[in-house]
């Protein structure tokens, strides 16, 4: 991911778009201004360095993340990978850049997924689900980092995204509060009201319900900030 000059009278071209670049702070989501709606066959078309996801139709690109964000990564992939080796589980653990096509009704056909995201972690423990392109379906666990750019995003379209197609567990991390927001899925097909953990309140033990047995500390995934 490369960070670039930003400009409100710059334009984006490229061999499928015209989009006006939008002045944001650090890590913005750029959305491109389109009637369009694209699918994972035009996403495979784009042949730039830029990150993009398609949520509903909608391009939105991303810029390089904040220190940070990238920082509680690490100690979260080594707890969870070192969980799954141990136990010899069939739980595979993927970052971004990783693509995640998650069709709706069934049709898997490139032209008809408009929805195709690169989760900051995510845990596919169905091996059926995986192909040579990254993931198609969803993953057991979703884990989004939080930034002031993206909080609409992920708690708001991702959210909905991630529990239409059956997320079973949705992580949101919040590095500047030092806390984590755990979603899961009940027998209705929708998420709960989500349980926060907090390192100023001392609660800083968190159950990752996908890997049972397996819990982080807030206090070890927060220590590099």
């Amino acid at each position: 991911m490369k960070k670039s000059e930003k400009n409100d009278d710059q334009i984006i071209k490229n061999d499928t778009l015209d989009v006006e670049k939008q002045t944001s702070v650090e890590e913005p989501p750029i959305a491109y201004v389109t009637q369009r709606r694209y699918s994972y066959a035009d996403y495979l078309l784009w042949t730039d360095d830029l990150m993009r996801e398609i949520i509903d139709g909608v391009v939105h690109l991303f810029s390089a993340p904040a220190r940070e964000h990238a920082a509680v990564i690490p100690p979260f992939i080594v707890r969870a990978w070192s969980y799954i080796r141990k136990r010899k589980a069939k739980c595979k653990i993927y970052t971004a850049p990783f693509d995640v096509r998650l069709p709706r009704n069934g049709e898997t056909e490139d032209d008809k997924i408009f929805d195709v995201v690169q989760p900051d972690i995510c845990v596919i423990c169905d091996p059926s689900k995986l192909d040579d392109r990254g993931c198609i379906g969803a993953p057991d666990l979703v884990v989004e980092v939080n930034s002031p750019s993206t909080g609409k995003r992920d708690l708001n379209l991702k959210f909905s995204l991630y529990e239409r197609s059956g997320v079973k567990e949705y992580w949101v991390i919040f590095p500047n509060d030092k806390a984590v927001t755990v979603f899961l899925l009940q027998d209705d097909g929708k998420y709960d009201n989500g349980t926060t953990y907090e390192v100023l309140y001392k609660t800083t033990q968190v159950p990752v319900q996908t890997l049972e047995g397996l819990v982080i500390d807030l206090e070890e995934l927060f220590e590099d900030d």
